[in-house]
């Protein structure tokens, strides 16, 4: 009689962190038999959902939108795992010229030339609106942005031509076809936000959703998480 396996976990996380999951998933599931399902959709709507008492027993966001579920109550506090590091990218579609990404002025005026612009609406958008505001630009800057539905990668805009430069987690457009990924940008432009995982007030399964999260901060995962365009957190 074979063994009964654990119940499923399940988890929900932003897409900037789908690829990286599925494949630790795969690994985690490989080597204990604990299958973790992990649905991932825009980062602002999976706040919403788990803050709205959805049930899951993971989820992993940008730290700052974790912070916020555990005040709320949402996600147990003290679960808090960090998974990776993750770097924004700037695209053009492939084929275009590439702009001048050597300092922070040639980008300025890359943008400032383009007819168009994207960025997601998750931390990386509100990282660039600032700098746009920094560098007194924001008016020129932010009718020009086009907004993907949710669940829409930035790059599919850049790589279909319905916009010139679009911005976007490395790890989110290093795998789209029809695409000039650049980076590094300028370290005054370097966007760089950290992904965290943490135990859903609704789990019923909080051990096994612990020793999930434990296994996303663990060693074996780095080369993973390389492979994914992210540095471990």
């Amino acid at each position: 009689m074979q063994p009964a396996h654990p119940p499923s976990l399940t988890c929900i996380s932003s897409m900037a962190t789908r690829q990286v999951l599925a494949e630790l998933s795969r690994a985690y599931q490989d080597a204990t038999g604990q299958q973790a399902r992990v649905e991932s959709v825009g980062g602002v709507d999976a706040a919403k959902r788990v803050a709205a008492g959805e049930a899951f027993d993971v989820v992993f966001l940008a730290s700052d939108a974790i912070a916020k579920l555990v005040a709320s109550g949402h996600a147990v506090a003290g679960s808090e795992t960090p998974l990776v590091r993750s770097a924004v990218a700037m695209a053009v579609r492939e084929g275009e010229p590439l702009p001048d990404i050597s300092s922070e002025a040639t980008v300025q005026s890359a943008l400032l030339a383009a007819r168009s612009l994207s960025c997601s609406t998750g931390p990386s958008g509100t990282a660039l609106t600032r700098l746009f505001e920094a560098w007194g630009v924001a008016e020129q800057l932010l009718p020009k942005m086009v907004v993907p539905p949710p669940g829409v990668p930035v790059g599919s805009l850049v790589a279909s031509g319905q916009v010139d430069i679009g911005f976007q987690q490395y790890s989110e457009l290093m795998h789209l076809p029809g695409l000039q990924v650049l980076q590094p940008l300028p370290d005054a432009l370097q966007i760089v936000t950290t992904f965290t995982g943490a135990v859903c007030s609704t789990s019923r399964q909080p051990e096994a959703a612990r020793a999930w999260l434990a296994y996303t901060a663990s060693p074996a995962t780095a080369d993973a998480k390389r492979r994914c365009g992210m540095d471990a957190a």
